[in-house]
């Protein structure tokens, strides 16, 4: 079964299975309750991880294997267990954007709660059918729990374009993505994957319509890039660089070879779905085509 998603960007989304979802959606609601940190980003890995796979039409070895890390790693976990039964309210959902829009244009711990903000939201639209008021509580809880970080004042020049200006907005997204991994090699790449990650969510919700949420970050955004482009700090730990390798996570082979323990707090998946996402709004062959070169340094 194929649903459309409300104010999206013309996508299809597949629904023929959204267990991933729902896991992920339990997973955001009860992460304030436990670490909110750590298990907020397992949640929106889960979702993700399903979002990964539909969207860019990963054949069924690479499903079933995303599936089972999955299974192996967090759905039989406290985490993800279902919520009482109750009627959903999905006109509820808006509540999830108005809180996000509440943390105001403070940075908040890398934009975590913008990203996880649209991935609720999303999720939430393809199964409105989770969308109760105790989960959609337990997402604004997380939300707000999410506190200020480097929250320094943004150089002028850093103007990311609109944001429902999706193709140059997509193109910036990745160009400052592509040079963090620079900046970083022997530091690790958390900056730029989360440059994708924060960058993506804010594309993705003005994409769905959620123009005003999305633009309500922008200033935090614009602070992440300023403390991305200064680069490692002279304290900064070293990190050794992933080993240069063709395979990419739209491969089936590339999670085949990952051990089953090997998924961390979920940035496996969410990594590779913001970038596949972006690549594909920014539409720019030359800009795919460099930027693969250099990507196994995130995957």
């Amino acid at each position: 079964m194929v649903s459309r998603l409300a104010a999206d960007s013309g996508q299809e989304h597949d629904t023929s299975d959204t267990r991933p979802l729902l896991l992920g959606l339990n997973a955001l609601a009860r992460a304030h309750e436990l670490d909110y940190f750590a298990d907020g980003h397992r949640g929106a890995a889960t979702v993700a991880a399903h979002l990964l796979c539909v969207d860019n039409d990963l054949d069924g070895r690479a499903r079933s294997r995303i599936v089972q890390l999955i299974d192996r790693n967090w759905a039989t976990s406290e985490l993800c267990k279902p919520f009482p039964d109750a009627k959903p309210e999905p006109a509820r959902i808006d509540k999830i954007g108005a809180t996000l829009v509440e943390g105001g244009e403070v940075l908040r711990q890398v934009g975590h709660n913008a990203i996880f903000a649209m991935l609720a939201i999303k999720a939430f639209r393809v199964v409105s059918g989770a969308a109760t008021p105790e989960r959609i509580d337990g997402v604004c809880a997380l939300i707000r729990s999410f506190t200020p970080w480097r929250d320094v004042e943004p150089d002028a020049d850093v103007d990311p374009p609109r944001f429902d200006e999706t193709v140059p907005a997509s193109k910036y997204i990745l160009h400052e993505a592509s040079a963090a991994i620079d900046r970083f090699v022997g530091f690790g790449q958390g900056f730029a994957g989360h440059m994708l990650t924060f960058g993506q969510a804010l594309v993705e919700l003005a994409a769905m319509g959620d123009v005003e949420w999305a633009e309500s970050c922008r200033t935090a955004f614009r602070k992440y890039v300023t403390v991305t482009r200064c680069g490692p700090d002279p304290d900064s730990k070293r990190r050794p660089d992933h080993k240069p390798t063709d395979l990419r996570p739209t491969d089936a082979a590339y999670w085949e070879k990952r051990g089953d323990k090997t998924v961390g707090i979920g940035h496996v998946f969410k990594y590779p779905y913001a970038y596949y996402d972006l690549l594909r709004r920014a539409d720019d062959p030359k800009l795919k085509r460099a930027f693969d070169k250099k990507a196994y340094h995130l995957f």
